[in-house]
């Protein structure tokens, strides 16, 4: 039976992992991950609008002095942020020496916020070390598939060093890497959520499934987002899912883990409460930015 997160590890103040402390305590999200190594069928980094909210979509990218002086200026405006996490744009760990060089200035100048990372996962056993030696308490990892062929018809390519690879055998590569970050992970004490993005007609059947094996490996929490529907991506013409069928996989995979389900699909620069209309850094204007 799920078991939940232990409270002495931060959660009670991470509204992300700890559903009561998200109208008391806020995060901010350092876009300093400018690439990423793998390409999902959902996802466009391409295009910012204010009005938007989605993971993956930022106003502007920043380096890591940009984004410790960001962090203070927020902090003044905002003390009950309490975490302060990297989700993007990319990948942190496609371009690992931002994200180090990033949580390094963070935990300096801060030394008691939780600090916070989301990943695809396919570079991240590497870095398990370094996240837990700088005090990463929470990581995050998407996993939408747990059988390659499933996997397959969700990511268009994986991109490990200099190979690109496509199919059965990019998926299965990712899943491998994934189920080495997440017990990596929990050997170093990392409380771990994993994320599965439901693609109806695609993974929706699957989730259970996922959530079977994220448990296996000692996840603490799971969070099913509904997909958004973005134009001109290859799962573009996919119909988000409904209400009913998102709860409905929460309960089957509830079965396996604690579910989370005050998601606000958050954007790769949000800030401040969960509960709070999302903005984007104060761009008030839509923007272009580099794929």
């Amino acid at each position: 039976m799920p078991t939940g997160i232990q409270p002495d590890r931060g959660a009670e103040r991470h509204p992300c992992f700890h559903a009561a402390a998200k109208g008391r305590y806020g995060r901010i999200h350092l876009p300093v991950a400018p690439a990423c190594n793998i390409r999902c069928g959902y996802c466009d980094r391409r295009h910012d609008c204010v009005s938007e909210s989605r993971p993956g979509v930022t106003s502007r990218l920043m380096a890591p002095e940009q984004a410790s002086a960001h962090l203070q200026d927020a902090l003044a405006r905002m003390p009950f942020i309490s975490v302060a996490g990297i989700a993007g744009p990319g990948d942190p760990f496609c371009r690992p020496e931002l994200t180090l060089e990033t949580l390094r200035r963070v935990r300096q100048i801060c030394p008691e916020i939780i600090l916070c990372v989301s990943s695809n996962g396919l570079n991240l056993p590497g870095h398990v070390d370094d996240l837990a030696e700088l005090g990463v308490g929470f990581v995050t990892v998407t996993v939408n598939a747990v059988d390659p062929d499933v996997g397959a018809r969700i990511y268009r390519h994986v991109l490990d060093g200099r190979r690109l690879l496509r199919g059965h055998e990019a998926a299965a590569l990712l899943l491998a890497r994934q189920a080495e970050a997440v017990a990596k992970l929990k050997a170093r004490g990392v409380t771990v959520k994993v994320n599965c993005v439901v693609v109806p007609g695609v993974n929706d059947g699957h989730v259970p499934e996922v959530a079977r094996w994220a448990a296996d490996l000692g996840a603490d929490i799971m969070n099913c987002i509904g997909l958004i529907p973005v134009p001109g991506t290859p799962l573009g013409d996919r119909p988000a899912p409904s209400a009913t069928l998102l709860e409905s996989l929460r309960r089957e995979a509830g079965k396996y883990l604690p579910q989370m389900r005050h998601c606000a699909r958050c954007r790769a620069d949000a800030e401040g409460l969960l509960d709070e209309v999302p903005g984007a850094c104060g761009v008030h204007a839509c923007a272009t930015v580099p794929a």
